[in-house]
This record gives structure tokens, C-alpha cells and sequence, in this order.
């Protein structure tokens, strides 16, 4: 079974950044579209963008578009989340997933949803936005 493990995460004042990474065990990244997601306290997930495998386009949530980038280094099979001018808002634990089921394989597009009964999350990485 997959094994994620995201990291990067710490408390950074408004307008900072940081960059988040994501890497997997018994999986080869490289090989599946990867999404990324947070979750507040209180509130539900939320898709914050997606890469493809195969030709690296990307998907971004209007909330972080402009201010995110998604990246992927296949030679080092990890998915990087760029995130910039963060904002209060922001303030969430970010987990990430490849689009993978066990048996197939899932397309990064809008709307940004984890694959079908996904039961692999990680521990997340918490990120925090205050001054």
C-alpha cells in the first residue's frame, strides 16, 4: 500500500512562502497525475492543484491561482508545492495524493477530487499563515 510523506509545512508570517514536498513509498510517483489537498480545522477538504505525468500541465483552485506552483522532480520522484504570498486563508494541513486507486489511474482536471475510496493519506504537513 502507498505510503505518503509530506513535509515542508511550518508557521509563516502573510506574504511569506514556503514549499512544501511530497514523497511515496511502495509507489512510483513519477508514473500517476498528483493532486494536492488541505484541510482546515472545520472545514471540508479542498483541491488545491494537480500535475500530470505526462506532459506536466497543472490544475490550480481559483483560491491559490497565481500564488501556488506545482512542480515535480520524476529523477528524485517528488511532487513540490511552491506556495507564495500565503495568506491567513491558507492556514490548513496539506496532504498530498497520487491519483491512483489501486487499480486505475485518474486524471488531473477540474474539479480537483482524490480517486475514488482513496485510503492512503498521510499525515499531512501543517502550514500556518499568522503574524
Amino acid at each position: 500500500q502507498v505510503q505518503l510523506a509530506e513535509s515542508g509545512g511550518g508557521l509563516v508570517q502573510p506574504g511569506g512562502s514556503l514549499r512544501l514536498s511530497c514523497a511515496a513509498s511502495e509507489f512510483t510517483l513519477a508514473y500517476s497525475d498528483v493532486a494536492w489537498f488541505r484541510q482546515a480545522p472545520g472545514k471540508l477538504r479542498e483541491g488545491v492543484s494537480c500535475i500530470k505525468s505526462r506532459d506536466g500541465a497543472t490544475v490550480y483552485a481559483d483560491s491559490v491561482k497565481g500564488r501556488f506552483t506545482i512542480s515535480r522532480d520524476d529523477a528524485k520522484d517528488t511532487v513540490y508545492l511552491q506556495m507564495d504570498n500565503l495568506k491567513p486563508e491558507d492556514t490548513a494541513v496539506y496532504y498530498c495524493v497520487p491519483l491512483y486507486d489501486g487499480r486505475y489511474y485518474y486524471t488531473c482536471e477540474v474539479p480537483i477530487r482524490p480517486p475514488y475510496k482513496f485510503n492512503s493519506w498521510g499525515q499531512g504537513t501543517q502550514v500556518t499563515v499568522s503574524s
